[in-house]
Order: C-alpha cells, then structure tokens, then sequence
C-alpha cells in the first residue's frame, strides 16, 4: 500500500507539473479578427464576368469582376469626339488669331505711312502759307483718320481673337476632363483587389444584372487581418505598440508571431467570446496584433497568445 500510493502521488505530481499542462500567467486566449472590403460598381448592369471565387487568394491588382461595359465605352467614344471638335475650334481660333495680328500689324504700318504725310503737309503749311493746297491737307488728314480708324477696329478684332482662343482651350480642357471621367468610369467597371488577401464571399454570378454600388465581392485584405486577446491590468503595461507576441492555433505551424498595434485605453470586463474559469470576471484590456503570417488565419479562429513561445501551452 505504501508503495502503490507513492506511486499514485508521483503520477498526481507529474501529471500537474509536467510542461506540456503548465499554463503561464501569461497566456491569453484570443481570436481572429479582419475587416472586409466590399468592392462594387459605381452603376448599374450586367455582370459580364466573375474572375474569383470564394476563399481564392488575391494579389493586388488582379480583376475581380466586370461590368458590361456597353455604356460607358460610348460615352468615351463621345467623349474623345468631342475633344476631337474642340481641337479642330481651337485650330480655327488660332488661325484667326493670326489673321488679326496680321491686320492689326498692316493697319499700323497704314496708319504710320498716313500721320507721316499729313504732318509733312501741316508742317510746311505752318512754315509757308499757301504753300500747301487746302484740299491736299484735308485730303491728307482724312486718309489718316481712316487709318486710325482701321487700326483700332484691327485692335478689337485681335482681343476678340484672344478671348476666342481662350473660350476654346477651355473648352478642349473640359472635353479632356470629361474623357478622363468617361474613362474612370470605364475603369470602375472592372474593379481590381487594391491589396493582397482572401475573397470572403461572393454576392453574384455572371450574367445577373446588379445595382449601383451594391457589393459584389468582399475582400479580407491581409493587413486587415488581427488577432485580439484580453490582458489585464497588472499586465498591460508590458504589452504595448510595438511588442511581438508568440501566436498558436489548432492546425497551425508553430513559430508564428504578430506585433501589437493597439491597446484600448479603457478597461473591460471579459466578453463572452472568451469566458473560462480563470478569466472570467477580471477587468482587462482589449489588445489586437497584426500577425506575420495573416494568410495562415482564418477570422473567428480561436488562438493561444503568450509572451514567448516557450509559454505557449503545447497541442
């Protein structure tokens, strides 16, 4: 009997103390976390294709689905026509610019060769009365105020060429501006993964017809992947921004870590989620990490998070 029962307590005593049972105080049971993104149309149509599939793996930049383009290619077609338009405006106002220049430029050289010759006249009529005939002079000074009568309607002429060409640059600038708008559009009719991650769902199939902006693929980017533990408050302090953090879920490779990027600045009771004799009841810290290997988790996975992997309670 006195053997038997040694035996027993040694079993009781390596049972208890055994390292793959010891749980640190510094063992937290947390989950995944993510915040989806909902990619959709900015109008309405047909889907004309669906390039992925739920639980594929995207890369930035890949297609996700296509709306028929039908629409929105005409509109661009317009779009470049009318810019077409402008242009050929533009090109005509510029012509007309310089046929105003030119004028202006020989109504100029007229008015110039005209004041000369009548202030010739007048001058030798001041110098020798009679010298110069009466009807030569008034001849002279009419021919002159013709000329400067020229010239100036040669000035306006020209300002109205320049506000012209003015009014048409504005006018290619806002067709140009339309076809870029066309073309966005055009664009958002094909909407791309913006980063790498993991298709959540999929709300349609090719061939139904869908609403302005209503989702139609959900993303769970992997920079949006988290994982979420509770510490309390005699240990939040050692977990701050920056801190890394040995993760381990069921079915996952060992090794993997994550970095601590917020902390709540208030405290709070233990949700529900993560309940058990030991935790529930305390007051504590919400605390999310980003993992290194989010591709690896999957969101509402339970996970173990310690201060070391050595800490981590063996599986």
């Amino acid at each position: 009997m006195i053997v038997a029962t040694a035996i027993l307590v040694g079993v009781l005593l390596w049972l208890f103390l055994r390292p793959g049972d010891r749980k640190s105080d510094e063992v937290f049971t947390g989950y995944v976390i993510s915040e989806d993104i909902y990619m959709s149309s900015p109008v309405a149509g047909t889907l004309t294709q669906v390039a992925v599939q739920r639980g594929q793996r995207v890369a930035a930049g890949d297609t996700l689905f296509r709306v028929d383009p039908t629409v929105r290619a005409a509109e661009t077609e317009q779009a470049r026509a009318t810019i077409a338009a402008n242009e050929a405006q533009l090109s005509q106002q510029q012509a007309s610019l310089a046929q105003a220049r030119s004028d202006l430029a020989a109504a100029q050289a007229e008015a110039d060769r005209t004041g000369a010759a009548y202030r010739r006249l007048a001058a030798a009529q001041r110098e020798k009365t009679g010298s110069v005939a009466q009807l030569d002079l008034d001849q002279a000074r009419a021919s002159y105020d013709g000329a400067l009568r020229k010239r100036d309607a040669a000035r306006a002429q020209l300002g109205s060429a320049s506000g012209a060409i003015s009014a048409a640059r504005a006018q290619v600038r806002q067709s140009e501006a339309g076809l870029t708008s066309a073309q966005r559009q055009l664009n958002d009719l094909s909407p791309v993964a913006p980063s790498a991650g993991r298709v959540e769902d999929v709300m349609f199939k090719s061939g139904e017809s869908v609403t302005a902006n209503a989702p139609v693929v959900s993303i769970i980017p992997d920079g949006q992947v988290k994982v979420r533990f509770y510490v309390s408050q005699a240990l939040v302090s050692r977990y701050q921004p920056g801190r890394k953090v040995a993760i381990h879920c069921d079915g996952c490779a060992t090794g993997m870590t994550a970095t601590v990027e917020f902390v709540a600045r208030e405290p709070e009771y233990t949700p529900p989620v993560i309940y058990s004799l030991d935790a529930r009841e305390k007051l504590v810290f919400l605390v999310e990490a980003l993992p290194t290997a989010p591709a690896k988790l999957l969101p509402g996975q339970p996970v173990d998070v310690a201060s070391s992997a050595s800490d981590l309670p063996a599986r």
